[in-house]
């Protein structure tokens, strides 16, 4: 049995759980491993738990406890302690959110489990077992990864790296099933803060569907002014290879790469962004990538779903004028 923990706050889902029951979905299809169940845990999960329903599953288990109303590593960290305790699966699925980086190493160290983390993709199966794709220096190189142990392995997968609309859908929703947690207030160390707000009019942008991203080619930072007239015209968001962030032209929380944000938008609008590995780590899971760029040797181009080859200040005012139109 595979399971795929997923995650919430405040009753609203993270995107990135249905990431993870993808992955879980894809990895019972590859061992046949199945059937995956999902679980989540929360002070109260019940409306998340019946979206997580939809998915093609065995059942899906609402971990609840009051000690878990507030995310803390040692309320997570027991509760599903218990869970895996209980009924261990063969692997556990979570996706690589800042919460899971936070509880889930504490969690294998409790269990003696071993633990991969971020996870792109599953290569050829070694001596009978699954093996991970990770990439390493700074995705220069991709490596398998196999756990040495035969029993139960929690694995952590990358942000992007396997599509949420892949999700196998259920003829009917899955069973939900209400599991009071076994944690006692008494035993959690951290109290609890008011979550992490981000600055006013910053973005979590591994949510967004669309984005526009600018780097050097955009020359100066006045010219940011037609980066943000397209991004209207899209609904995007805007985003930034890491020259303009350190420039201070855009603000650290819109830097995709390897020093930034890992994003996995539909569409991914490059603007004079070159390509450069430690930008494209951060956005090659995007659905759709439009590049535009004067050079055609540009290793953005490799990645692109479609590419421009052209100055994108005659580009980019074109796209907006069109784009008026069709409104």
């Amino acid at each position: 049995m595979i399971l795929a923990v997923a995650e919430q706050r405040e009753g609203t889902l993270n995107r990135a759980s249905w990431e993870a029951v993808a992955a879980a979905q894809q990895l019972a299809a590859r061992t046949g491993l199945g059937p995956v169940r999902i679980a989540i845990a929360g002070g109260e999960v019940g409306g998340s738990a019946a979206s997580l329903a939809e998915a093609d599953a065995a059942e899906v288990v609402a971990l609840e406890a009051p000690a878990l109303g507030a995310y803390t590593a040692d309320g997570f960290t027991a509760a599903l302690a218990g869970l895996l305790a209980t009924d261990p699966p063969a692997f556990a699925v979570f996706a690589h959110t800042y919460q899971v980086r936070d509880f889930v190493p504490k969690l294998a160290a409790r269990l003696g489990w071993p633990l991969v983390t971020d996870v792109v993709g599953y290569g050829e199966p070694f001596e009978g077992r699954p093996a991970f794709t990770r990439h390493v220096f700074q995705g220069k190189l991709a490596a398998d990864v196999v756990a040495e142990s035969d029993g139960p392995c929690l694995v952590t997968v990358q942000a992007g790296a396997f599509q949420a609309d892949l999700v196998a859908r259920g003829a009917s929703p899955a069973p939900v099933r209400r599991v009071e947690a076994a944690v006692e207030p008494s035993a959690i160390r951290q109290k609890p803060e008011p979550p992490f707000q981000e600055a006013k009019q910053a973005v979590d942008l591994s949510q967004a569907a669309r984005i526009v991203a600018v780097g050097r080619g955009i020359k100066e930072q006045s010219k940011l002014a037609l980066v943000e007239e397209l991004a209207r015209a899209l609904g995007a968001e805007i985003a930034a290879s890491r020259p303009i962030c350190d420039a201070g032209w855009l603000p650290l929380e819109r830097q995709v790469g390897s020093s930034g944000q890992t994003v996995s938008p539909k569409l991914y609008l490059a603007l004079g962004i070159s390509g450069a590995i430690q930008h494209a780590v951060g956005m090659k899971g995007s659905r759709t990538i439009v590049a535009i760029n004067k050079d055609p040797e540009a290793p953005i181009f490799e990645l692109a779903d479609y590419g421009i080859v052209g100055d994108l200040f005659e580009v980019v005012p074109e796209l907006v004028k069109a784009l008026g139109k069709s409104a």
